[in-house]
C-alpha cells in the first residue's frame, strides 16, 4: 500500500508537471529563464508578506509574482537591459524577503521549506489548489495557443495578424505567476525554474512541433516525478532537488542518444 503521504505528494507533483510542460515550452523558446528565476526569488517576498499578514501563502505569492512581471515589463519598454534589469530585481526581491522574514514577529519565521520544497508535506488541500491552478493555466494556454505560438515564432507576424504581442508576453507573465505559486510548496523557489526549463530543454531535442514539444514536456516532468520521489523514498534524500535530478538526468539520456 501507498502511504497517504506520498501518494498526496505524488498528485501535487503531477498536477505542477500538468502546467509545467507546455508553459516551460514557452520559457524555453522565448529564452524566459532569468524571468523564471525572478519570478520565483520574489515568491519568497510574498511568503514573507503573507505570513507576517496572516494571509494565505498563496495569494502573496501571486500578487508579488505578478507585480514582478508587471515591474519587469516596464522597465524593459523603458529601455532598461533585460537581464540586467531582472538579475537586479530577482536577487533583491529574495534578500527583502529574508529580512522581512527576520523581522518578523515571535523571532523571525523559517522559509527553508519554501526555498527548498517539501512535498511530502502537501495536504489534499494543497493539493486541490495545485491542480485547480494547474488546471487553470493549462486551460489558458489551451486557449491562446495558436496566438502564443505566432507571438513567440515572430512578432511582426503576428501584429499583421492582428496579434498584440505585449498581450501575449501578459498572458505568459500570468501563467508563469501561478505557477509559481503552485510550485513553491513542492520543489521550493529555488528550484521552481528547473521545473519549468529542464523538461521542457530535454523535449525539444526530441519534438518536430511546438503541440508534440508540450506533450513531450508534460511527460519528462511527470516521471521526474515519479523518480524523483521512488529515489528520494529508497535513499533518504530531499524530494524536491530529487526530482528536479531525476528531469536533469532525463535531459542527459536524451541529450546521449541525440548524438
Amino acid at each position: 500500500m501507498i502511504d497517504d503521504f506520498l501518494l498526496r505528494a505524488g498528485l501535487a507533483g503531477l498536477g505542477l508537471a500538468l502546467a509545467a510542460g507546455p508553459l516551460g515550452s514557452f520559457v524555453v523558446w522565448r529564452r524566459m529563464a532569468y524571468f523564471g528565476d525572478a519570478t520565483a526569488h520574489a515568491a519568497i517576498l510574498g511568503v514573507a508578506l503573507a505570513l507576517s499578514a496572516d494571509l494565505p501563502v498563496g495569494f502573496g505569492v501571486l500578487v508579488v509574482s505578478l507585480a514582478m512581471a508587471a515591474l519587469v515589463a516596464r522597465l524593459v519598454r523603458r529601455g532598461q537591459g533585460a537581464d540586467a534589469t531582472l538579475g537586479v530585481l530577482a536577487h533583491s526581491a529574495l534578500a527583502l524577503g529574508l529580512v522581512a522574514a527576520s523581522l518578523a514577529p515571535g523571532g523571525g519565521m523559517n522559509l527553508d521549506a519554501f526555498l527548498f520544497g517539501d512535498i511530502l508535506s502537501v495536504t489534499r488541500t494543497d493539493v486541490g489548489w495545485i491542480w485547480a491552478g494547474s488546471l487553470s493555466v493549462l486551460a489558458l494556454l489551451v486557449w491562446r495557443w495558436q496566438r502564443l505560438v505566432t507571438a513567440t515564432v515572430n512578432e511582426e507576424l503576428a501584429m499583421a495578424a492582428g496579434i498584440d504581442p505585449a498581450r501575449e508576453r501578459m498572458i505568459l507573465a500570468l501563467a508563469l505567476a501561478v505557477v509559481v505559486a503552485v510550485a513553491i510548496r513542492i520543489v521550493g523557489a529555488l528550484l521552481v525554474s528547473a521545473m519549468l526549463i529542464v523538461p521542457a530543454a530535454a523535449a525539444r531535442m526530441v519534438s518536430a512541433t511546438p503541440e508534440r514539444m508540450a506533450a513531450a514536456a508534460t511527460a519528462i516532468a511527470a516521471g521526474a516525478v515519479v523518480a524523483g520521489l521512488a529515489g528520494s523514498l529508497r535513499w533518504d534524500t530531499p524530494a524536491g532537488p530529487s526530482i528536479v535530478v531525476a528531469a536533469a538526468a532525463a535531459f542527459a539520456a536524451l541529450a546521449a542518444f541525440r548524438r
